[in-house]
């Protein structure tokens, strides 16, 4: 496994990030140059990149991504650009989302080694893709239930 060369002697700190199309992350790498252009931003570029101008690669912060897609394996490695939004999770999709300065600053927060899991994909509703199990059921309708069946997604016991 590619984590078979990531250790450390204290307990890992894991970071659970979830989320819809602004979990995703469409933010293009050319848009770091507009970060710099304003003086309270121009710090956070500083951590984004590195002394090449080339986004940091953080030794002690690892990332998994899995796209909602069911057939994909997580794209997995060590925290840097281009673990936005990508068409497949192993492949690096140019782009970058919040985890990657949520990376940067939660690591010179806790200043230990961190583990961030991102599971993201749009088109799905808080209201039922994300419901907590303690708000119960969501009782689509009928119209609900039909167009759930002409797209074949299935959602809930109740379908049918």
């Amino acid at each position: 496994m590619v984590f078979a060369s990531f250790s450390t002697a204290n307990p890992l700190k894991v970071y659970i990030l979830a989320g819809q199309s602004n979990m995703e992350g469409y933010a293009k790498l050319s848009s770091f140059d507009h970060i710099g252009m304003d003086s309270k931003t121009a710090p956070i570029l500083n951590e984004m990149r590195g002394e090449s101008g080339e986004p940091v690669e953080l030794e002690d912060v690892w990332i998994t991504y899995r796209t909602g897609e069911e057939e994909d394996q997580p794209g997995i490695g060590k925290l840097t650009a281009g673990f936005g939004a990508r068409r497949v999770s192993t492949e690096d999709g140019g782009k970058i989302g919040p985890e990657f300065t949520f990376g940067i600053y939660t690591r010179k927060f806790v200043n230990e080694p961190i583990l961030i899991i991102k599971t993201a994909w749009g088109g799905k509703s808080i209201n039922t893709d994300f419901r907590p199990p303690s708000a119960g059921p969501y009782e689509f309708n009928k119209k609900q239930l039909e167009a759930l069946k002409k797209t074949g997604e299935r959602h809930c016991e109740n379908e049918g």
